[in-house]
């Protein structure tokens, strides 16, 4: 790396009319210092020194001392000056210039690790830089969350995150570290996934209609299976309680692996889960399929009608991943992830990737991603409300 610093040919001490330096960083960038014309301040002398070099910065230089004492005084700060912005020039290089990091607020091998991983390595090639996913797993992801708010809003720290620890968090823990609406620059929604509602062999219900007509015939005589208080399935099957207006005991697992032999068994009647998960014990016949609650049916189910199909109306369920960076991101680096993000979720083999997870790309825009926190934050709130579900 050279410095050069030069002065304008011409320019006199006697007479100083303008003295220009030039900073150049060889193959990088250039930097104008300007110094303008003295004036007489009673009895000081005042310039100005403008800087520019993207941005305009102007100094007031002022001294008491004669006209040539004054020109070298600020020949001398032009040359510091021009030796302390070879950092400004580092800054304006091309984004990205050095390795991007994904926090992943959950363990690796979930879901949300795998949609992660698969962004990373389609935007690694795109962009042309490195982007390392880093696990920070923990209090049901906000801790991983909580981490992105202390990065520096340059584009350099990003966090894929959910429905989870984005839409229910707020209303579900008495305090956490973040502010969702103040805390973050959404980037865009990368996937949705889905989560089908299965049954055990022996409950004589062959879909919504006829399950909710049989909770209500015996009131708290029916359970549902949950992968622990406070996940989306817990709420999930709440919100189903509660459009049903129906009594359903819950029965709290450390995770829908632990439920899915009680529920092979009897022992408890109904579970919501991922397809992903579900769907070998469905296709092995140990459990029965009723409805997908998403909008549409899924392409992993398609002869499984959704909740709303099947009896239940306005029931809708999905969980969306979205792609964050810290609040104060320059708008130019949140449009430009946006773009690759979406660029990379429409491939083929991101799309079968996140298909394996039961998830479809989106590849939304920040605006859009907003919307949906909001819109989910608000059904979870009313469910947590209405349930009085809160971890500390």
């Amino acid at each position: 790396m050279r410095v050069v610093v030069c002065k304008r040919a011409g320019a006199t001490e006697a007479r100083v009319v303008e003295l220009r330096w030039r900073v150049a960083l060889f193959l990088n960038d250039t930097l104008t210092l300007t110094l303008s014309r003295p004036r007489e301040r009673g009895r000081q002398l005042e310039t100005r020194l403008s800087c520019t070099q993207g941005k305009r910065l102007t100094l007031v230089l002022t001294s008491n001392r004669s006209l040539k004492a004054f020109v070298m005084k600020s020949r001398i700060l032009l040359t510091v000056l021009a030796a302390l912005s070879i950092t400004t020039l580092t800054v304006a290089q091309p984004y990205p210039n050095k390795p991007i990091r994904l926090i992943v607020p959950f363990p690796a091998g979930g879901a949300t690790d795998i949609i992660g991983r698969t962004l990373a390595q389609k935007m690694s090639a795109q962009l042309g830089q490195a982007i390392v996913v880093d696990n920070k797993p923990g209090a049901g992801g906000t801790l991983g969350s909580t981490e992105l708010t202390k990065a520096a809003p340059d584009g350099y720290t990003l966090l894929i995150a959910t429905t989870s620890t984005h839409s229910i968090a707020p209303s579900l823990y008495k305090s956490i570290a973040y502010n969702v609406e103040k805390d973050f620059a959404p980037i865009g929604e990368v996937a949705t996934a889905t989560n089908v509602l299965i049954v055990t062999n022996s409950l004589p219900a062959k879909d919504v209609g006829e399950l909710i007509a049989l909770a209500k015939a015996q009131p708290g005589k029916l359970n549902y299976a949950s992968s622990g208080n406070g996940t989306i399935i817990h709420l999930q099957s709440e919100l189903f309680k509660l459009n049903s207006k129906t009594d359903i005991a819950h029965v709290p697992y450390k995770g829908t692996a632990l439920a899915i032999p009680d529920l092979i068994s009897g022992q408890t009647q109904m579970l919501f889960d991922s397809i992903v998960s579900a769907l070998p014990h469905i296709k092995g016949g140990k459990v029965r399929a009723l409805a997908v609650t998403s909008a549409k049916r899924s392409s992993l189910l398609p002869d499984v009608p959704t909740v709303t199909q099947s009896g239940l109306p306005v029931y809708v369920v999905d969980t969306y991943f979205g792609l964050y960076a810290p609040a104060g991101t320059p708008r130019d680096i949140v449009d430009r992830l946006q773009r690759e993000m979406a660029a990379a979720v429409q491939s083929a083999d991101v799309k079968e990737r996140f298909a394996s997870q039961g998830a479809e790309p989106v590849g939304g825009t920040p605006a859009a991603l907003s919307a949906l926190m909001k819109t989910e934050a608000e059904k979870w709130r009313r469910v947590i409300a209405a349930g009085q579900i809160k971890l500390d």
